[in-house]
């Protein structure tokens, strides 16, 4: 496991020691390797970029880091402790949060709604209390939905709390994701591709609101994106991957001219 000390401060931003580290991890689908051998850390406060061609395994990876799949070998370690294998929802309850490629959202409920979800790992009335609203669930709900509505302030989605996320635009809905993952509190925040398919001010919007983020909540961020302009702009430190191997990792501007990661990805260099 990585050393957790040290610290350091950017932008004003601090940035701590090692909130997750990845060592040596391998999956494998059958006989094909999705990610192989690949160790790298995120570090707390920071904004970390996975980036790569498509078929990488930059989502793979992303879905061990959220529990989704389960490496064959290799360590997770987060908050300075082993992490055995987990189903989702616990890892979630360990502090990890995420926004998945495709929108996953109940297109037939409310933005409120929607977010007020992202809360159920802070739920912990039994059925019965919620269901009659008594004691501990009223102060639940109470808290929950205070916690919501800071959020949907926050993210500047006020006018449309109560429509149904199903007539929403797409850039909106891509907030209303993010919002219900906000409203988790996670210690880490995953972000897949937050910018596909936007338009240029959808996407100033959105890495606006993942500065804001970062900065104001303290959220330790890990983000799968294309736009290198937004990765280069956004990202402290990047890490590289290419046919399920890391071949660069360091900061945005190591790794622009980092010829094998040129060569892979990003085809000229970038002054």
């Amino acid at each position: 496991m990585a050393d957790g000390a040290g610290g350091a401060v950017k932008d004003g931003r601090t940035i701590g020691g090692v909130l997750m580290d990845l060592s040596n991890i391998t999956l494998r689908f059958g006989g094909v390797e999705a990610i192989k051998d690949i160790s790298f850390d995120i570090r707390e406060g920071e904004i970390r970029a996975i980036i790569g061609p498509n078929g990488a395994g930059k989502s793979s990876m992303l879905n061990v880091i959220s529990g989704f799949y389960v490496p064959q070998e290799g360590e997770v370690w987060f908050r300075g402790a082993r992490r055995p294998a987990m189903k989702p929802y616990q890892v979630a309850r360990q502090g990890i949060a995420r926004t998945f490629q495709n929108i996953a959202l109940f297109e037939g409920m409310s933005v409120l709604d929607n977010v007020m979800t992202g809360r159920l790992t802070q739920m912990t009335a039994g059925m019965a209390a919620q269901a009659l609203w008594l004691g501990r669930a009223e102060r639940e709900e109470v808290a929950n939905r205070e916690r919501v509505e800071k959020v949907i302030d926050f993210l500047e989605i006020q006018h449309i709390r109560k429509t149904p996320v199903g007539r929403l635009p797409y850039g909106l809905k891509k907030r209303v994701e993010l919002a219900r993952a906000l409203a988790a509190e996670p210690k880490l925040l995953l972000l897949d591709e937050p910018m596909a398919g936007m338009n240029v001010e959808e996407k100033e919007d959105m890495s606006r609101f993942i500065l804001d983020v970062n900065d104001e909540f303290g959220t330790t961020i890990a983000l799968i994106e294309h736009d290198m302009g937004v990765v280069m702009d956004l990202s402290d430190r990047v890490v590289v991957m290419d046919y399920g191997r890391k071949i660069g990792d360091g900061t945005p501007a190591e790794v622009r001219s980092n010829q094998e990661v040129i060569d892979a990805y990003l085809g000229v260099a970038h002054d």
